[in-house]
């Protein structure tokens, strides 16, 4: 099981990121800090294989952070995942020894993708005393190209973007009319992408009650902070 260990400031954004890393066969998060102190504690105490790194952080930023995981030898990758799309921040993750860059926001998909490649690599790395360029080629450095992760029917890359931003804008509760009417699509439609979240235990319901006394399914977000 690869030990995954998210530094974010966000709850919400913490708590989404845990929930879908735990949705890939072979991760498992151990753990939410908010800043880089906290997260420097739980490398010495603690076997961690992966970092998911926010940049933009009170106190000590990822940047810095990264430095000094490698300053202080700590054998994790860090892949880092942050609003930051300007070059410095990119090209200082990346000479840092960061495996992938995710700028926010981004699809689900793209996590996912970032998160096999990874374990492609560490299982190549494992399991073989020697690499052949062909095989460092196939399942690193070109493998990433070659992953396509399937959505459920009817479903597009696009509009679960488009959705979910919609939703981390909404503050508390909304209906699947007032959802569709802020995306744009049809309640039928939105529907779909509601239940997709669902899945994914993002979004919970519930049910109240008008005058008339006809249900009406509320959503809202899963939220859990540490």
């Amino acid at each position: 099981m690869i030990k995954v260990l998210i530094v974010e400031d966000d709850p919400m954004v913490a708590e989404l990121n845990r929930r879908y890393i735990e949705r890939v066969a072979g991760f498992s998060c151990c753990g939410m800090v908010s800043n880089g102190d906290e997260a420097l504690e739980v490398l010495r105490e603690r076997q961690i294989d992966l970092v998911l790194l926010d940049i933009f952080m009170p106190g000590m930023n990822g940047l810095e952070l990264l430095s000094n995981i490698r300053q202080q030898k700590y054998s994790v990758d860090v892949i880092v995942v942050s609003a930051a799309r300007d070059n410095q921040s990119v090209q200082a993750a990346l000479r840092s020894g960061a495996v992938d860059y995710l700028i926010k926001p981004f699809e689900f998909e793209r996590l996912q993708t970032a998160l096999i490649t990874f374990k492609k690599r560490l299982q190549l790395i494992k399991e073989h005393s020697n690499i052949s360029q062909r095989e460092l080629d196939q399942q690193v450095f070109l493998g990433i190209s070659h992953i396509h992760i399937e959505l459920p029917k009817g479903l597009d890359r696009n509009t679960i973007k488009r959705v979910w931003d919609k939703i981390l804008e909404t503050n508390g509760e909304f209906t699947a009319e007032e959802m569709a009417k802020n995306v744009g699509l049809s309640p039928v439609s939105i529907r779909k992408y509601l239940k997709h979240f669902q899945s994914m235990d993002l979004l919970n319901t519930e049910i109240s009650y008008g005058a008339v006394g006809r249900p009406v399914y509320k959503y809202y977000c899963t939220r859990q902070t540490k």
